[in-house]
């Protein structure tokens, strides 16, 4: 049989070209096989997609690179779902030469992970993490129509819009909101044949439920305007703002504010006091005052006891460079850290805390081999002295300046030459 979009000249209308295709989808089978009618997701889908004035020879474009899909993607609600996307799917995925995939409400997908070899050749579709595959930019696919219907779909092959997406079958299910129900993306599987399995659309399915079971969990039904935002990086005394009220805490007051920012769920007396002190000799009473007078600060209703606990989300600048760089936000990351958090506490657990976020965006970092994020990290009053990573940036910037203070620093921090013995 000719192909069915010969049949389509420009400027038919669009109506007619979905019918072309949907007739052409009805007796175009190979051969030996029994024809079947399409399916009436895909018909009204190849309907919408024709009246949006999708080709048959398109291509997905993509509208976010580098720092701005890591910035977006950072700071997206679906990236607090990745760990658990990863932990269902990614073995899966890997072990079965396909795709994980997840894409933000208007269809752009934000990661793509899975098989290397079928990584490659879904990216020569552009089907790659900030491209847009939006039901009106690329026709039928499963994330993009899940999302444009806001129900699970799965598409077999042919029945994609474009020709060049045919080989590939894929299932989507939509993940909402738990708090106001809007549509925020969707989870998806694509590979090759071995997907064109009904379980492959339950799969993903309980995949997207679970998402949005652990999204309710990780912000319990809070309005935002009382979320709170404390900011701690870069400076001693931490900054709250809450309820309109913007405080300055105190040294230890605003490690026990990181400490529970970081622990939703509370934390007990004893949890306390071996996270804020090193010293044994101190008493729960000493710490129960403490308690007593941020509770004072902070006003009433928001920190509760047993276990102490704040009674809405905190929002911490802490929290946005840890999950910027989960997500592999480097840049995005290295904009929001203002320095080492807490610079002069001692703290057990905060001191831990510190060296984790300031070791992790190293080495994320010196990974990247950016010559303009590691010398912005190097002229640092934090970096200046950070041999790896001036030394990372000599590899990448072998400037004369940059090399004469890698020269300078090694001198510095050479071990004292050893006793010749005589």
């Amino acid at each position: 049989m000719t192909d069915p979009w010969v049949a389509l000249e420009p400027g038919a209308d669009p109506v007619e070209r979905a019918e072309v295709l949907r007739r052409a989808h009805h007796t175009f089978t190979e051969a030996g096989t029994v024809p079947r009618p399409v399916r009436a997701v895909v018909a009204d889908s190849w309907r919408r997609s024709a009246r949006a004035g999708v080709g048959p020879d398109g291509t997905a474009s993509v509208e976010l690179m580098d720092g701005d899909l890591g910035a977006y993607r950072a700071e997206h609600p679906l990236a607090r779902a990745m760990p658990l996307f990863r932990e269902l799917m990614g073995t899966f995925a890997a072990d079965g030469e396909h795709l994980l995939a997840v894409c933000d409400g208007h269809g752009r997908l934000l990661w793509v992970e899975g098989h290397a070899a079928t990584r490659r050749q879904a990216g020569r579709m552009n089907f790659v993490p900030g491209a847009r595959w939006a039901e009106t930019a690329v026709g039928t696919n499963a994330p993009g129509t899940a999302v444009a219907v806001d129900r699970p779909v799965q598409v077999f092959a042919t029945e994609h819009f474009i020709r060049r997406v045919q080989p590939w079958t894929c299932a989507a299910a939509p993940v909402h909101d738990p708090r106001t129900g809007r549509v925020l993306g969707a989870v998806d599987i694509t590979g090759g044949d071995g997907l064109a399995h009904p379980h492959s659309l339950g799969f993903v399915q309980a995949v997207a439920r679970a998402a949005e079971s652990h999204l309710a969990l990780l912000a319990p039904g809070q309005p935002a305007e009382d979320t709170a935002e404390l900011t701690a990086l870069g400076r001693d005394e931490a900054r709250l703002l809450a309820g309109g009220r913007k405080v300055r805490l105190s040294r230890r007051h605003s490690e026990i504010m990181v400490l529970l920012a970081r622990h939703p769920e509370g934390l007990t007396g004893d949890e306390l006091l071996c996270a804020l002190y090193e010293d044994e000799s101190v008493t729960p009473v000493t710490l129960r005052a403490e308690l007593a007078r941020l509770r004072g600060v902070l006003g009433p209703g928001l920190l509760a006891s047993r276990p102490y606990r704040l009674t809405v989300p905190v929002e911490s600048d802490v929290a946005a460079v840890e999950r910027r760089l989960e997500t592999g936000a480097v840049t995005a990351a290295a904009a929001a850290y203002a320095g080492p958090l807490l610079p002069g506490s001692q703290a057990p657990a905060v001191v831990r805390l510190r060296r984790r976020i300031a070791d992790g965006l190293r080495a994320a970092l010196i990974a990247r081999r950016d010559p303009d994020l590691l010398a912005d990290w190097a002229h640092t009053p934090w970096g200046e002295d950070d041999l790896d990573v001036w030394r990372a940036l000599a590899a990448v910037r072998p400037t004369a300046a940059v090399r004469a203070r890698l020269a300078a620093l090694e001198t510095e921090l050479a071990a004292p030459a050893r006793p010749s013995g005589r």
